[in-house]
């Protein structure tokens, strides 16, 4: 059952208003709603959205999970949406807050947006059994009732572009910059240096991290990243690829400079990054987080709220790569060949470093 209580909608609501940080909604509940081609509603469905740090307009991996929102709001499958958004360096409580204030406004589902959110999310979902969570990337808690863990082979994406560079690379010499040290960000790395090695076991990767556990500024440090990939370029690297969220930004400016090629991470950065730096994004691995959060709230549009783990994959396009820029054009059909590969169990993907 949903917790609908008027006056406390309304009460959080302002609250979140007031909280919410660098939202392109500026803290409006009707994301989307502008356009005029949204939806009625065919539903009642309140979705609560937390993004990480970053939030709405990072041009990666929140701004992923932000598209499916609008798509579902969109298509009229929920009633109203409401965003809010961690701050770097925020205590664990803030983000526990954070969560109740949209369950005691009557939000039901509540998406959490990242696996910096795993303890809040358990922790909370015990106190309101009766309210949805869903979480992306994190699959910790799977046995609990009312969560939904939304996770991702990111791994196997990441192979993919790490192939790519080293089929492109003139230097025999690639690069990779991590936000935060994470089992999660690992993944990336492990795909992505397999694959460079799958297509030439000879090019040496370049691997740098911008923050350690618990500082999670790392994926919101564009001057970091820059400083990370400069090194790299200037050490020899001609493609860095990047999992770090919004610092992604930094690398991409540091290639530019470079006279260099970068490689995105969870959208189309082709598409979302400045046009200034757009053209050394030869491909980015995509994360489909807009799928995930899409196919989750229409389940529960049509009375279904998933719980335990669901894993988006090659198989099912949860991750993949992007041509936009027309850059590996020429090597997309080399590029299937180990995507295919990896479907058939023919080639099994490395998930740790």
């Amino acid at each position: 059952m949903r917790r609908t209580t008027k006056f406390a909608a309304v009460l959080a609501a302002g609250i979140l208003a007031l909280t919410a940080c660098g939202s392109d909604s500026d803290g409006d509940s009707d994301a989307g709603s502008d356009d005029g081609n949204t939806a009625a509603p065919t539903s009642d469905v309140k979705v609560g959205m937390a993004y990480d740090v970053g939030g709405r307009g990072d041009q990666s991996f929140n701004d992923s999970a932000a598209a499916g929102l609008d798509q579902a709001k969109e298509e009229g499958l929920i009633a109203e949406a409401q965003e809010s958004e961690a701050e770097d360096g925020e205590a664990e409580s803030a983000r526990e807050e954070r969560l109740r204030t949209f369950a005691d406004a009557g939000y039901d589902p509540i998406i959490a947006v990242g696996f910096a959110y795993a303890a809040s999310v358990g922790k909370v979902a015990e106190e309101y059994p009766d309210i949805h969570f869903a979480i992306i990337d994190d699959s910790s808690l799977a046995d609990v009732p009312n969560v939904a863990s939304l996770v991702f082979a990111e791994e196997q994406g990441s192979f993919l572009v790490g192939a790519a560079a080293a089929l492109k690379t003139e230097s025999d010499h690639v690069g990779f910059v991590g936000g935060v040290e994470t089992p999660l960000i690992q993944k990336f790395e492990a795909g992505y240096a397999a694959g460079v090695k799958a297509v030439n076991p000879d090019v040496k990767i370049d691997v740098k991290y911008l923050t350690q556990v618990p500082d999670f500024s790392g994926f919101a440090d564009p001057a970091k990243g820059k400083t990370a990939a400069q090194g790299m370029y200037d050490n020899g690297a001609d493609i860095v690829y990047h999992a770090a969220g919004g610092s992604g930004g930094g690398v991409f400016e540091a290639a530019s400079e470079a006279g260099a090629k970068a490689i995105g991470v969870d959208s189309d950065q082709y598409n979302t990054a400045d046009p200034s730096v757009k053209d050394v994004i030869m491909t980015s691995m995509l994360k489909n987080v807009n799928v995930a959060v899409y196919e989750y709230l229409k389940q529960v549009s049509g009375g279904t709220f998933p719980s335990g783990v669901t894993t988006y994959d090659l198989a099912v396009d949860g991750v993949g790569y992007s041509t936009s820029g027309g850059f590996i054009d020429d090597i997309t059909d080399q590029l299937d060949e180990y995507k295919q590969q990896i479907i058939d169990g023919e080639i099994t993907v490395p998930d740790k470093p």
